[in-house]
């Protein structure tokens, strides 16, 4: 198991409230530091995390080299007319799946003409959606220069906000190894 499954799988079973637990403090600092280096921007379009990447990426210094906004887009109308996300897309495989979560990404940066886009959707609770149970994520990254996408799909468990924070965690570590 390479280290970035490794973290993938110990997310879940750290206890998060309503902070993100210091083993993962590294992991905003990494993605700025190596997106700054790389000369890569970065823009996001959320759902469930209602902005929380957004607003950690922010707390780096120095984001603004790579950062210089996203889109919080909880309603499927808002994807739609926002993002240019098809309604159909959404319609067919529900807005919290794969295709969804890979469709923010990618149209979050070519919106914003960012060389990295991240979409995050799902289920924080408190109740199910659309058949998904309460802690179902779907994070879509897209690296546009290197033309790759990687979409991985979670169950997570806690509350609500445990739920929002452990998304926003496993969502840097898939930058992380897609830069």
């Amino acid at each position: 198991m390479d280290n970035t499954e490794k973290i993938l799988n110990e997310i879940d079973q750290i206890k998060f409230k309503d902070y993100i637990p210091e083993e993962f403090y590294y992991l905003p600092h990494n993605v700025v530091t190596a997106l700054k280096r790389k000369n890569l921007s970065i823009t996001a379009a959320e759902s469930l995390t209602s902005g929380m990447f957004q607003s950690t990426v922010s707390q780096v210094p120095g984001a603004s080299q790579v950062f210089s906004g996203g889109f919080v887009t909880y309603s499927d109308d808002v994807k739609s007319k926002l993002l240019g996300i098809d309604p159909k897309l959404i319609e067919e495989n529900t807005v919290v799946s794969a295709p969804v979560a890979k469709a923010m990404a990618q149209q979050a940066a070519r919106v914003l003409h960012a060389d990295i886009g991240v979409g995050l959707t799902g289920v924080a609770g408190p109740d199910a959606l659309e058949g998904s149970p309460v802690g179902t994520v779907f994070i879509g990254v897209s690296n546009s220069l290197s033309n790759n996408v990687r979409v991985k799909e979670f169950h997570f468990s806690g509350d609500r906000n445990s739920i929002r924070l452990k998304s926003v965690v496993a969502a840097f570590v898939l930058v992380e190894e897609i830069i």
